[in-house]
């Protein structure tokens, strides 16, 4: 398996435009502020009014309408798009979204983010009654059992299918005449609205791609919400009542932009929190707060500020790194980490460091960072991590499937610690992360409203598909523990 620098990859971004003669330049944009979230592949897909057409590829969205006429060609006022990190299925063309199919009865293009966890059942039912599959990607059951439904209209049989499948998803479709979006019952993944001053809508993954078109945001899609735009306007409308609000935790802790707003809370805010809850819980006797850019710099400023240590520039992060660095190797890995990331010497050389970051993974870039700052001249480093220890994987979207790729799954803190050769390692807490978030309408909610499985556990819905594997290989990594 290839590994990209950074250990976590959310799946990907999805953007949708209707009732604007520049709905396929509205949605380049908006999927440019959204490239974060995909780096495999991008797609456009445009309405006329009668037909759909498509244009998508693989690598980055500048490289993929690298050519103005591909994006020209696109002559619509209604569109759909979307940037891919797979966590399903292969990094093929073929899995490329927006997809889009040709039906006797009209065209419809869908496009995804998120992941399945019964794709393999229902897919297997689906071929047996027929189904042939064009993408390796769970994505595409959707419209099969659509397509199934033959006795129903289109919005009764999206309905009924999304019902079916299981996972956390947030879905658009686009048709000839209307644009819809649908969000799986717990909200696992964000999507919002927004207009144009000019009246006509778009839907996003994040607000930051409003900013970016000069959108204003309407409304967060909620959990089992069926949002459709057409000639007549926004209708919201439900497939199932059955809900339980349950965000993924790691979008503020790592996935979304700081400037992104989700379910009212500002990503860089929460950010900034984690890192002042951090602080009054581990505190350190130190000269000073490093971040690691990006992702971590709000933490490391929220920490500073609550220790009243002085915030520095400790770390520099090469902007001209390729988007993909494969690092087949430990010792790749390793080299790929300093690459990315470089001490400042000048800063750190005889200090006591106190560096913030996002999280632990797999643990070969936290090793690597302590070793670049004290190969730099740092007298004590000390790591603080503003989120708990990833010791469970993500069947929802994000690309972490087993324990054994966790490093907090398999040794304690002060294991991590030794391992890492940081002079002091220590988490934020769950219940600090929930209070850092502080969803205002999920204060009753299970764990206030967010997802933090990944921490703890416990799943807020079935796994179906991965039940049986999952529970065995948890059971295989108890018993090495009580062995060990």
């Amino acid at each position: 398996m290839p590994y990209e620098i950074k250990g976590l990859n959310e799946e990907c971004g999805i953007f949708g435009a209707w009732g604007t003669t520049e709905a396929s330049h509205l949605t380049y944009f908006g999927l440019h502020s959204l490239q974060h979230r995909g780096q495999e592949g991008a797609g456009i897909v445009v309405s006329d009014g009668q037909s759909l057409q498509q244009f998508r590829g693989r690598g980055l969205l500048a490289e993929v309408f690298s050519n103005e006429s591909d994006l020209e060609n696109l002559k619509g006022t209604a569109a759909i798009g979307h940037v891919r990190y797979g966590t399903s299925g292969n990094n093929i063309l073929a899995n490329v979204q927006p997809f889009l199919f040709h039906f006797h009865d009209g065209d419809v293009a869908l496009a995804h983010n998120g992941n399945l966890t019964n794709a393999a059942s229902l897919k297997r039912e689906l071929e047996d009654q027929g189904a042939i599959f064009q993408s390796t990607s769970d994505t595409e059951i959707l419209i099969h059992l659509i397509r199934q439904k033959k006795d129903l209209d289109f919005i009764t049989a999206l309905k009924q299918s999304l019902n079916q499948i299981h996972g956390g998803f947030a879905f658009v479709l686009l048709r000839k005449d209307s644009l819809i979006a649908a969000l799986d019952p717990n909200g696992f993944r964000p999507l919002s609205v927004g207009q144009l001053d000019s009246g006509e809508y778009v839907i996003a993954s994040e607000t930051c791609a409003f900013d970016m078109i000069g959108a204003k945001f309407v409304r967060d899609v909620q959990p089992g919400e069926l949002i459709m735009i057409n000639k007549t306007g926004l209708h919201i409308d439900h497939y199932t009542q059955k809900t339980k609000l349950s965000i993924c935790s790691m979008e503020y802790i790592y996935f979304a932009r700081p400037d992104s707003i989700i379910h009212g809370v500002t990503v860089h805010n929460a950010r900034k929190k984690m890192g002042r809850l951090l602080a009054q819980q581990a505190p350190v006797d130190a000269d000073m707060v490093i971040g690691v850019p990006n992702s971590s710099l709000s933490a490391a400023s929220g920490f500073a500020e609550e220790s009243g240590l002085p915030y520095e520039m400790g770390l520099i992060k090469s902007q001209y790194i390729a988007r993909t660095f494969i690092q087949p190797t430990q010792e790749l890995r390793e080299r790929g980490v300093k690459m990315k990331l470089s001490a400042v010497r000048g800063v750190v050389e005889g200090k006591r460091v106190v560096i913030v970051d996002d999280s632990i993974v797999r643990g070969t870039t936290s090793k690597q960072l302590v070793h670049l700052l004290k190969e730099a001249g740092a007298k004590e480093v000390h790591m603080r991590i503003a989120s708990p220890p990833l010791r469970f994987p993500c069947f929802y979207g994000i690309d972490i499937s087993t324990r054994s790729e966790l490093m907090a799954a398999n040794y304690t803190v002060a294991q991590m610690r030794q391992i890492i050769d940081a002079d002091s390692l220590s988490f934020l807490s769950i219940e600090n992360l929930i209070a850092a978030i502080a969803l205002k309408d999920a204060q009753k909610a299970p764990n206030g409203g967010l997802c933090v499985a990944y921490f703890d556990g416990k799943y807020p819905t079935p796994l179906y598909d991965y039940e049986a594997g999952y529970l065995k290989s948890l059971k295989r990594q108890q018993t090495r523990e009580v062995i060990g």
